[in-house]
């Protein structure tokens, strides 16, 4: 034997030796895995349904939501977005889920002398009294949702014993500073409209 056919042989010995056959697939196992997590899944989606149906029953007590009356009057205002939902006013974690408050949606905002109208398609629409109205600020957060510094209109309002924040995104995020100018200046004037009487 040559040295070059020796050497040739002994570096062929370690490549043949670490050939080895591909591991045989364990289906069993594997279907086993995905099963168990598909049902892992099932369970928090319940959980979480069953949560929202709990917490919808716990605000049970929400009187039905106003709706905007046959001659709402001149707009002021208009604003097309996302309503992003509602809250307890002041506690932006504390979401309400009944009378449909809870739902996501697109929105068209329409501020009259009347109040403040709020259409959603898909979702129940409400109407807020201007009597009823009690702030508005820019912020950057409600319930499940987080924007930028300001991304975020929220008007407070009374409904039945309750103060709610509502959180809505116009398509144009610049009109958010007039909505608030606009809203707190009838706030401010049925204020002191109400105090004289």
């Amino acid at each position: 034997m040559t040295p070059a056919t020796l050497l040739a042989a002994r570096l062929a010995a370690p490549l043949a030796a670490e050939r080895k056959s591909a591991a045989v697939t364990d289906w069993a196992a594997r279907i086993g895995w995905l099963v168990g997590l598909a049902l892992f899944v099932a369970l928090v989606y319940w959980l979480m349904r069953e949560g929202w149906k709990w917490r919808g029953t716990l605000q049970g007590d929400l009187p039905e939501l106003p709706t905007a009356p046959d001659t709402p009057g001149e707009a002021t205002l208009t604003m097309s977005g996302r309503y992003h939902g509602s809250t307890t006013a002041g506690q932006w974690l504390d979401r309400i889920v009944a009378r449909g408050l809870g739902t996501r949606s697109r929105a068209e905002l329409t501020l009259t002398d009347a109040g403040l109208d709020v259409v959603r398609p898909g979702a129940e629409d409400f109407f807020v009294p201007a009597a009823r109205l009690r702030g508005a600020r820019l912020d950057k957060g409600i319930a499940g949702k987080v924007l930028t510094e300001g991304g975020l209109l929220v008007v407070t309002w009374e409904h039945g014993e309750r103060l709610i924040d509502s959180g809505f995104r116009s398509d144009r995020s610049a009109e958010h500073t007039e909505w608030v100018a606009a809203l707190t200046t009838m706030i401010e004037k049925n204020t002191t409209e109400g105090a004289e009487r």
